[in-house]
């Protein structure tokens, strides 16, 4: 029985009967209906995926959001632009609730309270990403601020958890623009007072 075989140099399909497949070395046999149908959209699906590939803000969609799988409220957008613009909360408390793979906001924290205030509100065995509005004097006794972001993993966390909240990370971040100063903590004293004295400067 002839098969059709897609070999030709010009990208049609071929005929072989037995003894032309045994001289072109192809091999004999039917082909099956979903077989010559993937071969005839294969071309197609190719150029579909190149397509999405090549658009920054499919490749950009893809790779962040399938790296992750976890979206983000819109709360935490919201209140972050909030302490941000106007500087309406000292710090924020972000959680991701792996049940509708969602980060949220947990915690805010007013502008009167401090950073022992701060440092209380991050579970001791939870993992957890925060920022920090942290103000400070300069050697010129100049008043500054800057934006800490927090990923706090203490070492006491799940591993699971641990491995969420780091692939997640980045895609997170993102979403917060205006971000200076990064901390990645495993224990209270990585976060202390002094470290963020010593990165904001």
């Amino acid at each position: 029985m002839p098969r059709i075989m897609p070999k030709d140099p010009n990208r049609r399909l071929r005929i072989y009967n037995a003894s032309e497949a045994f001289s072109h070395h192809q091999p004999t046999g039917s082909i099956t209906a979903l077989q010559l149908s993937l071969f005839l959209l294969a071309p197609a699906i190719l150029n579909f995926a190149k397509a999405c590939a090549d658009h920054p803000d499919i490749a950009h969609g893809l790779g962040a959001n399938a790296a992750s799988g976890m979206a983000v409220h819109d709360e935490c957008k919201l209140k972050f632009m909030e302490l941000k613009a106007k500087r309406t909360y000292r710090f924020i408390v972000f959680k991701i609730e792996e049940k509708q793979k969602q980060v949220i906001v947990e915690k805010i924290g007013e502008p009167g309270q401090s950073h022992e205030d701060f440092a209380a509100s991050l579970p001791d065995s939870e993992c957890r990403y925060a920022v920090f509005d942290y103000d400070f004097v300069t050697e010129e006794n100049c008043q500054k601020s800057r934006i800490f972001f927090i990923a706090w993993s203490p070492d006491s966390a799940r591993v699971r958890s641990k491995m969420i909240y780091a692939s997640s990370k980045d895609r997170f971040k993102r979403e917060l623009d205006g971000i200076q100063v990064e901390l990645q903590a495993t224990d209270p004293t990585e976060m202390d007072l002094d470290v963020f004295k010593s990165r904001a400067n």
